[in-house]
């Protein structure tokens, strides 16, 4: 795991000074070494997070055997050691580079389908400078760019490119993506918070010549789904149960102390049972506590750590643990990002980077086997009754108490809006489009997708969620969190196998008879009682609603003044005055995360725009 950059210059020879001042400000991404590559045009730059392969041999930049090519890579590739056997490639090293850049110099970009894991990679042809880029198939590590003048940046992380003459001198606000941002609480690629610096599209590879970026897709998801799904729960779960060992047998591979991060719920629980007996050993787990009663969690993995005899670290999040993290939260993740559940995923991800290097998470569950409410929604909101009647149905939800007129947004949808898009916002309790209108006098619909296979509406909001939530909200979440502390964290359960696989499950067979995660709960239950999980479910957030009304009511203060908003121009201040007045006054709870958004917006607006 590490932090990549990289710059193309068009024009006179490059500034090595650019591409050292772009690496680093990515040190917490890889403390354990650096290195840069300055060519003719193209200047590579890397730091290192050392995980396989500890020695100094492995470090990047990278060069083949022939020295024709040089690589910077982020990320782990599990099948290296196969990919290696199936080229012939006789290696130097034990690193999961070196077989990269061997195996593009045989097949050329698309050595990119033989491999499994998680990565953005760079590789530059030394004779001609032409860069080629490449993103895992789930988007799982980070990957920014930006064209300006025929020159190329590209990074981990906006910071890197925001180190740079050129971004400065170019630099500007992305309206569009404010208004995505209001409506999701992230904003989803392509977009970026700055004109014309874009997310590179998970699935693809690029090349760069001649000032132009070639796109092309290796991978697509919908194009995975086929119009017969798996019905027979016997095989379906056989057939899980292997893919999900094989994917942690992978991720299990390093040379460096790993462990588990725990919230006791369902997929973490089954990476961590799964990781216990193919390890053999006794798995450290973290987990994170809350005073709120109604926001803890940590008895339940207290408990699991107990069952599968774990050496389990728990620490219990206060409201001055989220005040010592709100900066880092802020500037980590480099644009607007409302996900206030990074706060206590910095706190575990600190308490873990004491203990071990390396973590496996159980991120990917929910999208894949249909565990969030908002499944249920869309399956609703599909029924023409429902439909025809939403118009009254909200008006009279507006009458009601504050959870009433909560359930009532979920009615106000337009017939022009992005049904997906409005069902996630209002289950994270954001603006809707109308609302976003009303707050900056723009109209931008939230991002959609297309698909010729026959899905059900909840079916197509998880394809929904597994294109845009995960890899632009729950990804970049334990990414910035983790490499923060310079912590790799590993997702067994989106290796591309099982969600290839669960994209053709039937749909009975992720909820059943009302239970979501049917067939998932169905291979946890082999290795861990039922009872322990008989329990409703609450994710891994925090509580706050009440911070915002006690300790963090100081960010209010600061970021949504009248001076600050209107400087910003990026809301109407009148808007975010009656949006305050409702929250704090007349202690209508379910607006929290809209106050949190704007909060976020402008915070990032005073420390990196202004």
């Amino acid at each position: 795991m590490c932090g990549i950059a990289g710059y193309y210059t068009a024009n006179g020879s490059p500034d090595s000074s650019q591409i050292e001042r772009m690496t680093d400000v990515l040190r917490h991404r890889g403390p354990d070494a650096g290195g840069t590559y300055v060519g003719p045009k193209a200047m590579l730059g890397h730091r290192r997070l050392s995980i396989i392969d500890l020695s100094t041999a492995a470090n990047q930049p990278m060069f083949s055997h022939s020295g024709r090519h040089v690589a910077v890579f982020n990320g782990e590739i599990y099948n290296y050691r196969e990919v290696a056997a199936q080229l012939g490639i006789e290696t130097r090293t034990t690193s999961d580079t070196e077989v990269v850049v061997e195996a593009f110099e045989q097949l050329g970009p698309q050595f990119v389908e033989r491999l499994n894991g998680m990565f953005a990679i760079a590789i530059c042809e030394v004779a001609t400078q032409r860069i080629w880029l490449f993103r895992d198939r789930m988007g799982i590590k980070p990957l920014f760019y930006c064209i300006y003048d025929g020159c190329l940046l590209f990074a981990s992380e906006l910071k890197a490119i925001e180190q740079t003459d050129i971004f400065r001198r170019n630099k500007s606000l992305n309206s569009h993506a404010v208004s995505l941002f209001l409506q999701l609480g992230y904003i989803p690629a392509p977009d970026t918070i700055y004109n014309g610096v874009l997310k590179f599209p998970q699935g693809h590879y690029g090349v760069f010549e001649g000032g132009r970026l070639t796109l092309t897709r290796y991978w697509n998801l919908t194009d995975s789904i086929s119009d017969q799904p798996v019905t027979d729960f016997a095989t379906a779960k056989k057939s899980l149960k292997e893919l999900i060992e094989s994917s942690v047998r992978y991720r299990l591979i390093s040379d460096v102390p790993y462990g588990t991060l725990l919230s006791g719920g369902i997929d973490s629980s089954l990476v961590t049972a799964v990781a216990r007996r193919e390890s053999g050993t006794r798995t450290n787990t973290f987990s994170i506590g809350f005073k709120d009663s109604r926001h803890n969690e940590s008895p339940y993995s207290e408990q699991v750590a107990r069952q599968l005899d774990t050496n389990h670290h728990l620490v219990v999040m206060t409201e001055q643990d989220a005040l010592e993290r709100v900066a880092d939260m802020f500037y980590y993740y480099d644009e607007p990002y409302a996900d206030s559940s990074a706060l206590p995923t910095m706190l575990v991800s600190q308490v873990a980077a004491q203990h071990v290097k390396m973590v496996l998470t159980g991120d990917g569950g929910d999208e894949l086997f249909m565990g969030y409410g908002m499944y249920r929604w869309a399956d609703r909101l599909a029924n023409p009754l429902l439909q025809a009647a939403r118009g009254p149905i909200a008006a009279a939800a507006r009458l009601g108490n504050s959870r009433w007129q909560r359930i009532g947004k979920m009615f106000e949808w337009r017939n022009d809006d992005n049904l997906q898009a409005h069902i996630f916002g209002q289950e994270q309790y954001l603006f809707t489009a109308a609302e976003t209108e009303q707050l900056t006098a723009a109209n931008c619909p939230a991002p959609e997708f297309k698909t010729d296979a026959p899905l059900s509406a909840a079916e197509k909001q998880s394809v929904f969620d597994m294109l845009y939530y995960l890899p632009d909200d729950l990804l970049v979440k334990v990414d910035r969190a983790s490499m923060r502390h310079s912590l790799e964290s590993r997702v067994p359960l989106l290796d591309y196998r099982i969600v290839e696989f669960a994209v053709n499950l039937h749909k009975s067979l992720k909820i059943n008879n009302g239970e979501a995660k049917y067939l998932l709960k169905q291979v946890l239950y082999d290795y861990l009682p039922p009872e322990i999980f008989n329990r409703p479910k609450w994710g891994f957030s925090v509580p706050l609603c009440n911070w915002l009304r006690t300790d963090l009511q100081y960010l209010t203060e600061k970021y949504l003044s009248r001076d600050i908003v209107e400087q910003a121009q990026m809301v109407r201040y009148a808007e975010v005055q009656r949006l305050l007045k409702r929250f704090y006054v007349q202690k209508v709870d379910y607006l929290y995360n809209r106050v949190w958004a704007l909060i976020c917006l402008h915070q990032w607006w005073v420390e990196r725009f202004k």
